[in-house]
């Protein structure tokens, strides 16, 4: 178990990534409201033009593939070009798992803003086997990318909490 003096320091953002950041952190709360764990995300283009926006929907949609992150990378689909995605912000309520940044990856999207880091949602799960995770970083996966990816997180901590406070099995 992660000790406090071990977690990540929380980012400075600016407004404007707050902004989409506090949006995916709603979906979070959609999702557990719903019966899901609680993750969203929002994607959003250069120009600050919404292209998606998904909350986890696994346990809707009875598909443990079905995370906000990788939701909202399955409704780009072809919609939107490489250029596009190159140029676009991802905003997760949470550190993108593995799978997720693996999906983040192939669909080109060129910028991540996360909140609560993988270290503290650990925490929250606690020692319960099936809601343990493979431990790498998001970072992890996107360092090996051969093309850039920004990595921004975690930040908005305490509002990006909020929804796994009690969502847990312990």
């Amino acid at each position: 178990m992660t000790s406090p003096s071990n977690l990540p320091p929380e980012v400075s953002i600016s407004e404007r990534d707050a902004t989409y950041l506090r949006q995916a952190i709603e979906w979070s709360n959609t999702a557990r409201v719903r019966g899901n764990r609680p993750f969203g995300a929002v994607v959003v283009d250069q120009s600050g033009h919404v292209l998606t926006q998904a909350y986890n929907c696994g346990t809707e949609k009875h598909d443990l593939t079905a995370h906000a992150e990788t939701t909202a990378v399955r409704q780009l689909g072809l919609k939107f070009d490489r250029e596009t995605l190159r140029h676009a912000t991802l905003y997760s309520s949470g550190e993108p798992c593995v799978m997720c940044a693996g999906a983040i990856f192939w669909s080109g999207i060129g910028r991540v803003v996360y909140g609560i880091d993988a270290q503290r949602l650990r925490i929250f799960r606690g020692e319960v086997t099936e809601q343990k995770d493979v431990q790498l970083s998001c970072r992890d996966v996107f360092n090996a990318s051969p093309h850039p990816i920004v990595c921004i997180g975690p930040a908005l901590i305490e509002e990006s909490t909020q929804p796994h406070v009690g969502a847990w099995k312990t």
